[in-house]
């Protein structure tokens, strides 16, 4: 849905015979120029309505790339938290502090999926970098805002353990400075005078 409504059969034909993708090679997959596969992050953060939707004649194909990788990554930063697959410490880290919540156990860093189990020539893969050109372009900017969150993140809460370590410090001095009040500035002499004090009451 886009505007409102769906695109129309000439704006976004099938990519198969049938009722869905079973029997297709990966040849046929990557050479469909309708493959909604393709650049799929950029199309799904973006907003289309930008570029005309799905309707391929509203402006040239560069000028429409431009606008979606824009926008996608406008919405990107705008969004409070989003995290990344291959790092779930630093993701649970910045999602805790967002939210101020806190998870019972740490995240479990998987390096493998579906997808890394599959094999493919480094001809199909570079096809399928080339056909996917936005997306990688939007998966480095959000790996470099990522990275500078966390640490950002990182340096205000050292900031905050340094604060609190000073005031915490502070009250301790205070503390001890009312342990013993001074008289007259002669701190033996307002020891002394207590203690003799105690022993009158005794």
């Amino acid at each position: 849905m886009c505007d409102g409504r769906s695109p129309t059969p000439d704006e976004l034909p099938t990519c198969y015979p049938g009722d869905d993708w079973s029997g297709v090679s990966l040849r046929e997959f990557m050479d469909c120029t309708y493959n909604l596969a393709n650049n799929r992050q950029v199309r799904m953060l973006a907003d289309l309505s930008l570029v005309g939707c799905y309707n391929l004649t509203f402006m040239n194909e560069s000028e429409r790339n431009t606008i979606l990788l824009q926008s996608a990554k406008n919405n990107l930063k705008n969004m409070a938290f989003f995290g990344l697959t291959e790092f779930q410490r630093k993701t649970q880290f910045l999602f805790e502090r967002t939210f101020n919540l806190k998870f019972i156990s740490p995240f479990t860093q998987f390096n493998i999926t579906r997808a890394s189990n599959v094999e493919i020539n480094e001809g199909a893969r570079q096809r399928i970098e080339e056909l996917n050109f936005l997306d990688v372009q939007l998966y480095e900017y959000a790996k470099d805002l990522f990275q500078q969150r966390y640490h950002h993140t990182k340096q205000l809460e050292h900031q905050r353990d340094r604060q609190k370590r000073r005031e915490e410090r502070r009250l301790q001095r205070e503390h001890r400075g009312h342990r013993w009040p001074k008289e007259d500035g002669n701190t033996e002499g307002a020891v002394t005078e207590d203690y003799n004090s105690q022993v009158v009451r005794w």
